[in-house]
């Protein structure tokens, strides 16, 4: 496994794959998985099903400032590299870019942004301002570097999802998204990063977010549930995208936030008040 903490390194290694490709006249499989590290098994399975599907896998991991509108979120967001390697090595990964200075993937220090207009200014994006214009800035950048013929992303992150598939879509990328399904630990509670920063006394009350979204057709008492045990919620919604009927929910447990979705199958739709 090949680590690159500079893109300069790594993009000169992708250009003798590049080489290889046209003195064989054939293109490589390559599958890509941008991160923000704090790896999990969420992040095993995307990285297992690249490794599955192609005969080279690269992972990236890189906190992007951009797409943070808490300054103390980004100060507070894990940091784990070695184990990170550990897990990419066990996950058949071929290539790691780790960027350590943010001017490889800034050098117009983010003058130049991709603004999506309308998905984009819901549910996260209401709530978290910018958030996306910085996430689909840096996975542009990102897939340009890499060239990977598939990119894999979890759908937990649903809205980031269609997004990054609409722009890939739009800027007529070569790079297919390809979502995977949410891995959740045996309680309930989708995996994310953010889930090391809960305390002991919040990690027991973390999975009742996804309970309360399954076990209640009505979004008010779903609500009102998940409101009486200490989340504060910003939004659980029932909302159809390009044909697809989703749950979602993002809610706090003091610092943390936390969000999930899933298929509205049999529930009533409507807004939460």
């Amino acid at each position: 496994m090949e680590i690159f903490k500079s893109l300069g390194e790594f993009r000169a290694w992708r250009d003798r794959l590049a080489e290889h490709e046209i003195k064989s006249g054939a293109r490589l499989k390559m599958g890509f998985v941008p991160t923000m590290g704090a790896l999990h098994e969420g992040h095993a399975s995307l990285l297992r099903q690249s490794a599955s599907d192609n005969e080279i896998t690269i992972l990236s991991i890189y906190v992007n400032p951009t797409q943070f509108n808490r300054p103390d979120d980004l100060a507070k967001y894990p940091r784990t590299t070695g184990q990170d390697l550990e897990i990419a090595h066990r996950c058949g990964v071929d290539a790691v870019l780790i960027p350590t200075a943010s001017e490889d993937l800034y050098p117009d220090q983010y003058t130049f942004q991709i603004v999506e207009k309308e998905f984009s200014k819901i549910l996260e994006g209401e709530h978290r301002p910018g958030h996306f214009e910085g996430m689909l800035t840096v996975v542009l950048k990102l897939l340009n570097v890499a060239r990977a013929s598939k990119a894999y992303f979890g759908e937990k992150d649903f809205q980031q999802l269609a997004l990054v598939r609409g722009m890939a879509k739009a800027f007529f990328l070569q790079t297919e998204i390809v979502g995977c399904p949410t891995i959740r630990e045996s309680d309930g509670l989708a995996m994310s990063s953010r889930n090391l920063r809960l305390s002991k006394s919040d990690r027991l009350i973390a999975p009742k977010l996804f309970s309360a979204m399954t076990e209640f057709s009505n979004l008010a008492d779903a609500r009102k549930v998940l409101e009486e045990i200490g989340f504060k919620v910003d939004y659980l919604v029932d909302h159809t995208h390009e044909g697809s009927t989703r749950r979602l929910v993002a809610a706090s447990l003091g610092e943390v936030r936390l969000i999930d979705n899933v298929p509205v199958k049999g529930f009533n739709e409507g807004a939460a008040p």
